[in-house]
């Protein structure tokens, strides 16, 4: 940089320094992507084989409940697929000569695709479903967090902040229970037994030896016995609270006293036994309780998707127009800098010609500086706002898209029927409409099914039950018996006669009768009982704060639209008297009425002008999209579907967005 003034060589310096070999913006003006000119190189081996991994057809997402006809099945583990990190290739579709070409659609398909928040949300749903597996075995639900995050879609890369956990808390600090953990009465009532039968066996071998002080018992100084023995055991209870346990006992005893008719001794009983609570536990309602709660969680966790969907698009919405202000601010800043230096190159020229003073070419080196500062900063931006839609619109960091400019297609985005509709109509279709209206509506339902389990709680304790057992004995006689005439006996000698005597009612027991149990006073039920109404009117106070929240974020939304529409309009005004000024300033310096730097000036406030305009519509851009969020709308106007999302991979023809691609 020959002849140049310090000032302007320092702070070339300091601009080579921040911009490592960057893309110019020259390279990058053009929002169309161009077809490849002459024929490329050979790819090599590594090239070929990325190229192939890119161009694989996108796998949908499925993860479903372990079903398996193998009876050994269920004692095993199960498994779920791996976890997806490549990047659709429709990331790799959209990439030309080296620069990654944009339209708001491709950045809405590609997240549906590529963004982890909604990849995340995916597990949601077969969570749901095996707690719902659990409760439908009689287990407790361990429920589903359905906390709406954004850490792929906010600027820096900040983690993203759970939104919307029901039942959260804040920190131990400010928390009011034992050890800084508050706990709810959601599912709390009478000790659900499990439905899945349980069955149980037992064996046993056993061998003793006693010494004998007396030996007129036994008739030998050292007893010994030997004993065999079996058990099992069938237990299941069912949704109305009815319990059933079968069992069966048995045991051969081999001694050796002389005192014993028959060795060994072989014993068998059976006992049938059937209980039914008749008052707290009694009913579908209290032992099904869980299963209408996992039910309905599910139906929560469908909704909980929907809202991640739909906040992470416009997430997605408005970091994709950042990006296209970040676009035309360096573009501004770029014009700007090209006519700066080409008004220092003119007055240079006349400055040897001594037509105008030393002073002005220094104005024009100031201008130059400050030019290039600026062009710096918006480069800045604009690197910062790819990184942050190419990290919500890819699954991992690959090398091939990391360093790559991206173009944005669509500068000014469709029209919005929202914008045009009475607030009426604006809020009848939120409350439509809101996943979040639906998740509260059915949390009411959850909460009135809990009240109707707490109050059977109170009840006392009143069971029915009744057995019937039969038993068998016998064996074998005793050779070495010495009893005499007594030495002989009519049991069954073998165990099959042992058996059938258990069996043909010979020795039967039955019983029939009940238990009650009450608790005097019955404070901590009744406590419980007490906290879940004040619970449940909670419910409904925050039901119906909700309601009034969404009529305020309707209202501001719709403020704020058409807020932002009359600052565009404003700085649409702004900008066009700023062209028209440069227009005439650049006539009179042709005829000698202004100086070169009288142009300059001119043309940094069509610049100044221009940037308030791009900041201006994008304001209003970010306006539409959440307005769209605000009625629940944004994936009708975006054209996404549940099931592509669901899915990870778009099949249906999305809703045409219709977008101006020049301002």
């Amino acid at each position: 940089m020959t002849g140049s003034s310090p000032l302007q060589r320092l702070f070339a310096l300091f601009l080579c320094t921040l911009l490592a070999a960057p893309a110019t913006l020259a390279q990058q003006s053009t929002p169309n992507a161009p077809p490849p000119v002459g024929p490329p190189p050979p790819p090599t081996i590594a090239q070929q084989a990325q190229a192939q991994q890119q161009l694989a057809p996108a796998q949908p997402f499925h993860v479903s409940m372990p079903h398996s006809r193998n009876p050994f099945a269920p004692y095993m583990s199960s498994t779920v697929p791996s976890v997806n990190l490549n990047n659709s290739p429709r990331l790799y579709s959209l990439m030309r000569d080296g620069k990654l070409y944009l339209s708001l659609q491709d950045a809405i398909d590609l997240a549906i695709e590529n963004n982890l928040d909604i990849a995340y949300a995916r597990y949601m749903v077969p969570t749901a479903l095996a707690d719902l597996a659990r409760t439908n075995a009689g287990g407790v639900a361990n429920g589903v967090n359905t906390a709406v995050v954004s850490s792929s879609t906010q600027s820096g890369f900040g983690a993203g902040t759970p939104a919307g956990v029901s039942g959260t808390t804040t920190s131990g600090a400010s928390a009011a229970g034992s050890g800084g953990l508050v706990t709810s009465t959601l599912g709390e009532g009478t000790y659900v037994n499990p439905f899945d039968p349980v069955v149980t066996f037992k064996g046993l071998v056993d061998h003793t030896k006693t010494q004998e002080v007396n030996t007129v018992l036994y008739g030998v100084p050292l007893y010994e016995q030997n004993t065999v023995g079996f058990g099992t055991q069938y237990t299941e209870y069912f949704p109305l609270g009815t319990g059933i346990q079968w069992s069966l006992q048995g045991q051969r005893l081999a001694a050796n006293s002389p005192e014993d008719i028959v060795n060994p001794d072989i014993s068998l009983n059976y006992e049938m036994y059937i209980s039914q609570p008749l008052l707290a536990g009694f009913g579908f309602g209290t032992n099904r309780r869980w299963i209408h709660i996992a039910r309905k969680n599910l139906q929560i966790t469908n909704y909980a998707f929907k809202a991640q969907v739909i906040a992470t698009i416009s997430g997605v919405e408005d970091i994709y127009w950042d990006l296209v202000n970040a676009y035309e601010d360096a573009e501004v800043n770029e014009r700007t800098l090209a006519f700066a230096n080409q008004t220092l190159s003119d007055d240079q020229k006349q400055l040897d010609l001594k037509a105008i003073p030393a002073l002005q070419v220094m104005q024009d080196e100031s201008a130059v500086a400050t030019a290039e500062g600026n062009l710096t900063i918006a480069r800045a931006n604009l690197r910062a706002a790819e990184l942050t839609i190419k990290n919500a619109l890819t699954k991992t960091v690959d090398p091939t898209i990391e360093d790559i400019p991206v173009i944005p297609l669509d500068r000014i985005g469709a029209p919005d029927p929202n914008a045009s509709k009475p607030i009426d109509q604006l809020i009848a279709e939120a409350e439509k409409n809101r996943p979040d209206v639906a998740q509260d509506q059915i949390g009411m339902q959850v909460a009135q099914l809990n009240l109707k389990a707490i109050n059977n709680d109170l009840l006392p304790q009143l069971n029915a039950y009744g057995f019937f057992s039969g038993y068998g004995t016998g064996g074998p006689l005793n050779p070495h018996c010495d009893l005499g005439v007594y030495c002989t006996s009519t049991l069954p000698t073998t165990t099959p006669g042992v058996l059938e005597d258990a069996f043909n009612y010979s020795s039967p027991e039955y019983q029939v009768g009940f238990t009650l149990n009450i608790t005097l006073r019955n404070r901590i039920a009744k406590a419980d009982q007490y906290r879940a109404v004040l619970a449940f009117r909670q419910s409904q106070i925050t039901y119906e704060e909700q309601k009034k929240t969404i009529l305020f974020d309707v209202r501001n939304t719709q403020f704020a639209l058409e807020q932002a529409r009359a600052r565009v309009q404003a700085a649409q005004q702004a900008r066009d008297l700023a062209q028209r000024t440069f227009d005439i300033t650049k006539q009179e310096q042709q005829l000698g009425a202004k100086s070169g730097y009288d142009v300059l000036v001119a043309e940094n406030a069509l610049a100044q002008a221009e940037a308030t305009l791009d900041a201006a519509q994008t304001a209003f851009e970010k306006a539409k999209v959440d307005i769209d969020r605000a009625t629940g709308e944004t994936l009708d106007r975006t054209g996404v579907s549940i099931d592509d999302a669901q899915s990870g991979v778009v099949t249906h023809a999305p809703a045409a967005l219709p977008a101006t691609t020049t301002p």
